[in-house]
């Protein structure tokens, strides 16, 4: 479907640029129907435009009647400007899809004209490296075609879950935080492997490869974590023993806190962001 459509990133930042990337390296669509632009920086977008070929240029510029699917991806603040900006020269058949954390689609729908179409999306810092979680919330007048449409950009930065808007903040205590958990628990193991004698080269590469062969486990083999753990966990045994020093120590309390925490985050910032946009 991306073969035929013109993308462009309102915003050139970090993310921008990821799926900028992503979209780029999976081949999905020549850089000559990707656009994008900033509030400012003309430098940034000159750099994108020589890492890239896409084409970058000033927003009152961009052939606004030719892009099928615009990608908002500047700081949240700027949202209610951003939108206003857009809301007359787009059309219903027109995609807005928005990477921007705490901005619902409710605020977009609110802040554009009538049928609008808004996607919001959170991916995770994976998609530099095209193996992001990334959740996707349909507004209430996108066309299951355009879900499609966004679906197989989004492909482009790892693999995508179609959830709920309210799903929205435990996904973000989950995949969106997700990733600092685990370097966390890297950074603890490297940490004991060191100072019991392994090279701190050798030890990252032995914890992350450790890692990456039990996710695969889970997504390869399609059972419970659970399940996968007591297969492993013989008793009397050195995993056994492990295990039972992580639940001795709240291992599991202080996991589900994290996720908890980070969702409840996500919440508040929702929260503090219409508060701030909707103050004079």
């Amino acid at each position: 479907m991306l073969e035929n459509k013109n993308i462009a990133f309102l915003g050139a930042g970090s993310m921008a640029e990821s799926m900028i990337s992503g979209v780029i390296t999976a081949e999905k669509m020549p850089a000559h129907q990707i656009y994008v632009t900033n509030k400012s920086n003309a430098d940034r977008l000159d750099d994108l435009h020589s890492k890239y070929g896409v084409n970058a240029f000033p927003q009152h510029e961009l052939p606004f009647e030719q892009i099928d699917l615009f990608i908002m991806a500047m700081k949240p603040k700027g949202a209610e400007e951003a939108l206003l900006a857009i809301k007359d020269k787009i059309k219903p058949d027109q995609v807005i899809l928005s990477v921007m954390a705490g901005i619902t689609t409710e605020f977009m729908e609110k802040h554009l004209n009538a049928g609008q179409q808004v996607v919001r999306v959170m991916p995770n810092t994976s998609s530099m490296i095209q193996e992001s979680a990334t959740a996707v919330v349909a507004g209430e007048h996108v066309t299951m075609g355009h879900v499609k449409l966004v679906t197989e950009l989004l492909e482009c930065m790892g693999q995508v879950y179609l959830i709920e808007e309210e799903q929205m903040d435990i996904f973000t205590g989950l995949a969106g935080s997700g990733p600092a958990y685990f370097y966390y628990l890297m950074e603890n193991m490297e940490r004991v492997g060191v100072d019991n004698g392994l090279d701190e080269d050798m030890v990252r590469k032995i914890i992350a490869q450790t890692i990456y062969g039990a996710a695969k486990m889970v997504l390869k083999q399609g059972e419970a974590p659970a399940s996968l753990r007591g297969k492993v966990t013989s008793p009397n045994g050195t995993t056994a023993s492990g295990v039972g020093a992580l639940m001795k120590f709240n291992g599991s309390e202080a996991i589900s806190q994290a996720v908890l925490h980070a969702a409840k985050r996500s919440k508040e910032i929702t929260k503090e962001l219409e508060g701030i946009i909707a103050t004079p």
